[in-house]
């Protein structure tokens, strides 16, 4: 009880003064948002050595926690992903900025003059786990979208996230705004998270990203909108028509370039057609590169396959594991991602444009793509310069969630004496 109490009383005094900065935050110069974001970046390159040995504690700690190595590799921050990680800065920087963009606009036969505006949300409070990439992604989508962010990263990236973290404020300072306008949850106490979900009135919307626990979590138990997806089970179909040497670049780059990001494929179809044509191949090369494949029906004749159960399909394995079936033809592709799939990514690759177009209108997941790997589902190759998650919901936002996305809308009405009749 105690513990929650004081889970309260932190997460009412970051969202009143979460407000303060927002009010401020909505007014500031799109120069002032560029030139905090720019010198955030350079502050990563210049505090690498003290990131580095943040995140050397952290994977300890996760080390000792029993992490998987999924999880450890989001964890992990080598000199490619901190460089990473400055770019994005550098590249929301120099976006346009959203807040006060003109949508649409129109004038109506009473004379008014109606515009519909962009307009930042407000506070966002964003809760992950393991990726502390997302401490910089958040803060800086969020203050270019003009929006205060409350940040809970997950208990083992303590460290690096306060590293960042540090960062990102001192970009505020030196550009004269608002140090309340990105703030990180300095604890790993739990009952933070269950504050944060329950504080209507001072967090305007709740963005998960991490696993399934996490987001069912958040979605059964927040009290403010949610901009969520529950798992990333990616699908990739291999056409009839597929090119055979395309077809086997992607699947492999699709499974296995990460596995442990929702933009991993998790389960392979294979039109009878192309497999009578070509073969194994596509199965073999996964098998070499160490993958797991979990095989249904003619695939598990293949030697080194593992017999598919019925629990593989709808999987999020996150893993080098890959669920793997043949299919007759494009509609019964379809059938199966409807049934097991998460709305999150798909794939197709075919050299047949009626066939890829039939796919496309028969699936509604967040993000379609042809002759590409799902690897691409993220808002930096979109590029938004870096995301806070791919929203797989049908309200407000969805599929990568950059500033754009973090703006809501208010109309403006101009008239000239005008009254109604």
């Amino acid at each position: 009880m105690k513990d929650e109490i004081e889970a309260q009383a932190l997460v009412t005094q970051m969202g009143e003064a979460a407000r303060i900065a927002a009010i401020e935050l909505a007014q500031a110069p799109a120069e002032a948002k560029a030139a905090a974001l720019t010198t955030a970046a350079d502050q990563i390159r210049d505090r690498a050595a003290e990131i580095h040995a943040a995140n050397a504690k952290d994977m300890e700690f996760g080390r000792q926690k029993g992490l998987s190595d999924a999880m450890l590799d989001r964890l992990m921050l080598d000199e490619a992903r901190l460089r990473g990680i400055e770019d994005g800065l550098r590249a929301v920087a120099a976006q346009r900025d959203p807040v006060g963009e003109v949508v649409s606009e129109w004038d109506r036969p009473n004379g008014l003059k109606i515009r519909r505006v962009r307009t930042p949300i407000g506070v966002i409070g964003v809760i992950y786990e393991s990726r502390p990439n997302v401490t910089a992604d958040a803060g800086a989508l969020a203050l270019k979208s003009g929006n205060a962010v409350i940040l809970r990263g997950g208990s083992e990236s303590l460290h690096s996230s306060q590293a960042i973290h540090a960062c990102m404020v001192e970009g505020l300072r030196q550009a004269k705004l608002p140090e309340s306008a990105i703030q990180l949850v300095p604890t790993r106490d739990r009952a933070a998270v269950t504050s944060m979900l329950q504080a209507q009135g001072l967090i305007d919307v709740i963005i998960p990203r991490g696993g399934k626990g996490l987001v069912g979590l958040v979605q059964r138990e927040a009290r403010v909108p949610v901009f969520a997806h529950l798992e990333g089970i990616c699908h990739i179909y291999v056409d009839a028509d597929a090119d055979a040497e395309k077809a086997r670049k992607v699947v492999l780059n699709a499974k296995t370039r990460r596995t442990g990001i929702c933009g991993s494929a998790e389960c392979l179809l294979i039109d009878r057609g192309f497999y009578d044509k070509n073969g194994a191949a596509i199965i073999d090369d996964l098998l070499q590169a160490g993958v797991e494949v979990r095989a249904d029906g003619d695939l598990a004749a293949i030697s080194g396959t593992t017999l598919a159960q019925p629990d593989d399909f709808g999987r999020e394995f996150l893993d080098m594991i890959i669920a793997a079936k043949l299919v007759d033809g494009v509609d019964e592709a379809i059938g199966h991602i409807r049934r097991y799939g998460s709305q999150h990514t798909e794939s197709i690759l075919t050299e047949n444009d009626a066939v890829a177009d039939r796919f496309f209108r028969g699936l509604d997941s967040a993000i379609l793509m042809r002759n590409a790997s799902t690897q691409f589902a993220d808002g930096g190759e979109f590029g938004m310069g870096a995301e806070i998650g791919i929203a797989t919901g049908k309200m407000h936002a969805r599929g990568p969630v950059g500033a754009e996305q973090l703006t809501s809308f208010k109309y403006l009405v101009i008239g000239d004496g005008t009254i109604r009749a």
